[in-house]
Formats: C-alpha cells, structure tokens, sequence
C-alpha cells in the first residue's frame, strides 16, 4: 500500500504557549500514520508495528495434549480412593498419536505433548505408577489421589479459534511472533518503516573524531537521536551537520523532505535572524513554533514540507532528550503506526527536597536507590540542560504537575524508568530494582 497523506496545518495552533496536556492531547488527534504496509514474514516481524489483527484460525492447542510423561486413562475407570490397575495397550508421541479405540478398562502409554486418545481424559505421571508384567500384557496400577482430568491440556485453552491475539498498532516483540507463529500464519501485515532524517545545527558543531577547534562542541545530538529514534522502532539516518548558508541548508531539507518521512532537528526550534534553517522550513512548506510549558524544554517547531513531518528541537542535549521522550517519541510511534505509547508513573517516595516553580510541568533527572530497605527516588544534584551526566548517570525522570510547588522528602512522587522508553537501565539502578526488602 501508498504512504497516506497528512493533513494540511497539522500543527497550527491558536495559542502561544501551551501547557503538557493540551500538546499531548493535539498531537495525539492530528497525527495518523503515514507509512504504506508490506507483507513480513513472521520470522522478521520483531520490531515492527502491525498494520492490521491477527486473529487465530484454529484453537491452540488443537487437540487434548499430555502435560507429562505417563499414562493416559479414563477417569470414570479409575477408583480415586484406591486407585486403578490398568492394561497398557499402546503409546502415544508428540507427533504419533495413538491409532484405533482404546478397550475398557485399559490405559495408553503417553509421552509430553502428545494427543490424548479419545475416551481418555486424565494422565497420571510416570514416577507415581508401578508397571508390572503379567503373562503377555503388562499393568499400569494408578495410585489414589489422583483428580479428573490432571495432567491434561485441553484444547484452546491457549487461544481459542477466531480470537485476536495482536491488535493494529502493537509493536512485534518476541512473544508477539510466537504467538502468531503457534497459529500457523507465515506472514504478517506491517506498516512499511519509518524513515527519519537527523541533522544537527549549529557553526561551532563539530563530528566526534574531527580535530577539537577552540570554541567548538562535539555533536552529541545526532548520536542520541539515533539511538532514541531506532527504540522507537523507526529507521534513522544522521545527515550530518547544516552548514551555515542559506542555500545549502533549503537545497538539504527540500532533498531530505522527498526521501523521507520525517526530519528531526537538534537546535532548530528558535526563530534567530541568522537562522537559515528556520528561513528554509518556512520557504519550503510550513511550520509552527510551539513554547509547551515545560522544563526542560519549552521552545518546540512543529512543520511540514510537503508530506514530511518536520520537528525542530531544543540543542542542549537534556532538553533534546526529554522533548524527545515525552513528545516525539510517541508522535513518531504514532507516525510509523504504533499506537500511542504512553508510559507508566510509578509512584516512589522522594529521598529529597525542593522547591518548584508552579505553572509548568517539570521532568527532573533521578536515581534509585535504598533507605532501610525500601526503594526512593534520589534527584540528580544539578539541574544543566548540558549536562550529559545526568542522563547517563540516572535511572529516569520524575515528572511533576503544573501545580506542584515543591517536594519534601518522602513525598510520593511520580517515576518514569527509561526502560519504559526501551532504553533499558543502569545498572545500580537494576541492582536497587533487585534488591529485596520492599513492603
């Protein structure tokens, strides 16, 4: 299938600054996916997200199926206050079922997995059975004990034919694919990649590996937003750093707005008189500079050439990240077909105090750690949006409503991991994750 189109001034807004639920909220109704489909083997489907339902054909199991190595007999035969002796009359395999009608009073040889014959119904396991030969059969006797049914699994009790498993917009993980696999489907309906365009701005940014030159800074954006992007489960590609001409930068936008679906910017969001970037977007198509009342962050430029999304973010690399985190990540998911992902707070008490200013949501950088055995949240000491430490050095975000005003120690507090970004997560934090002692 096509790319689908996006809508016209998808990003106009008739305010100048914007508070966190009302961004989340217009972004979540002006954007749709805008990728084409393709069909994916299951075997290569991980990772992406899916274009339409997977619903099971067939009951999973398909079939009554021994849980256990054993013996395989009919519960209405068997005594579960003295137990049973049994005649064997045959075996069952995981792939060889047993062939023709079991006789009364008699039971199969039955190995894990494989179908239960009909008129049976309960499997008792091997090590609690004697087997003793008698003249040329030999005998099963079944201890007492034993309930109807035990050791059995029954068909569908996994899935149930014409059950959805996996709903449109879930991205694959492993579990997902085996499930669609365990229904026999060898193909799955995807939505084509999402291809992203990063570039960085700026005349004092410099390559990692370039000569330092005094005055200059190492370009740390367009790694990260890299790394950032591919968790997202999009495909992006660094293009470099904008030179500071005017035609340069129109003639790589206009180039990257045809190749690509959309064009991530690190130090693009102001409106500077030098500012070609700016200058190029506005010639090009159009764009929006949204001020969202947050920290850290705030100045954000949502556009469009053409039909490539074009977002502008902050340059200080904290500020990128979190923008990234709590806005673009979910609008490029939503964007490459995914569902809305939306994270989950989770609610830790506060190992410090401080004081916030009201009117604005604030996403503060923050370890874990432990206090006489129960999990806190320690905030990172120093508050720099340069501050590359502090994302290295924590565990995720607390993020704080507009009408907060401080926070006392042993406030309950909300807390995003980064593995609720699929970023993973360091690993002290880990460590106090693992550690025992939580009431």
């Amino acid at each position: 299938m096509t790319q689908a189109k996006l809508i016209d001034d998808c990003f106009v807004l008739d305010k100048d600054r914007l508070p966190h639920h009302e961004a989340i909220e217009i972004l979540k109704s002006r954007v749709r996916p805008v990728t084409g489909t393709e069909s994916v083997s299951v075997a290569e489907a991980n990772g992406r997200f899916l274009a339409e339902a997977v619903v099971s054909p067939r009951a999973i199991p398909g079939h009554d199926n021994a849980a256990v190595d054993g013996y395989a007999f009919a519960s209405r035969e068997y005594d579960p206050k003295a137990g049973t002796d049994f005649d064997i009359v045959g075996e069952a395999m995981a792939g060889h079922p047993f062939q023709g009608s079991v006789p009364q009073g008699a039971a199969v040889r039955i190995f894990t997995g494989a179908v239960i014959p009909a008129g049976l119904d309960t499997v008792a396991m091997q090590e609690d059975v004697q087997v003793s030969a008698r003249e040329s059969s030999r005998r099963a006797h079944v201890p007492a004990g034993l309930k109807a049914g035990a050791n059995r699994r029954l068909a569908g009790e996994d899935t149930k034919a014409g059950e959805m498993l996996l709903a449109p917009g879930r991205r694959l993980r492993p579990q997902d694919v085996a499930s669609a696999a365990a229904t026999g489907l060898g193909a799955l309906l995807c939505h084509a990649p999402l291809k992203v365009a990063v570039f960085s701005t700026g005349d004092e940014v410099l390559r990692p590996g370039d000569p330092f030159v005094d005055g200059a800074v190492y370009d740390a954006n367009a790694p990260m937003l890299q790394g950032l992007i591919s968790a997202s489960g999009a495909q992006a590609v660094d293009m470099g750093v904008l030179p500071d001409t005017p035609e340069a930068v129109t003639s790589a936008l206009a180039k990257a707005s045809r190749d690509f679906h959309v064009i991530v910017l690190s130090g693009g969001a102001s409106q500077g008189q030098e500012d070609h970037v700016v200058r190029s977007i506005d010639a090009l198509g159009k764009r929006h500079l949204w001020q969202i009342a947050i920290k850290p962050g705030r100045p954000m430029s949502f556009g469009q050439i053409c039909d490539c999304v074009v977002l502008g973010l902050p340059g200080n690399p904290v500020a990128v990240f979190v923008c990234y985190l709590i806005y673009v990540r979910p609008f490029v998911t939503r964007l490459a077909g995914g569902a809305w992902p939306e994270p989950v707070r989770f609610p830790v008490p506060a190992a410090f105090s401080q004081r916030k200013k009201p009117g604005r949501r604030e996403f503060w950088r923050a370890m874990l750690a432990r206090e006489n055995g129960k999990l806190v949240a320690t905030k990172f000491p120093r508050d720099g949006s340069g501050l590359i430490s502090s994302l290295r050095e924590s565990d995720g975000l607390i993020e704080l409503g507009e009408d907060v005003e401080s926070v006392g120690n042993g406030d309950l507090v909300d807390f995003i991991p980064f593995a609720e970004f699929d970023l993973g997560q360091r690993q002290t934090g880990l460590e106090c994750l693992k550690a025992k002692g939580d009431s």
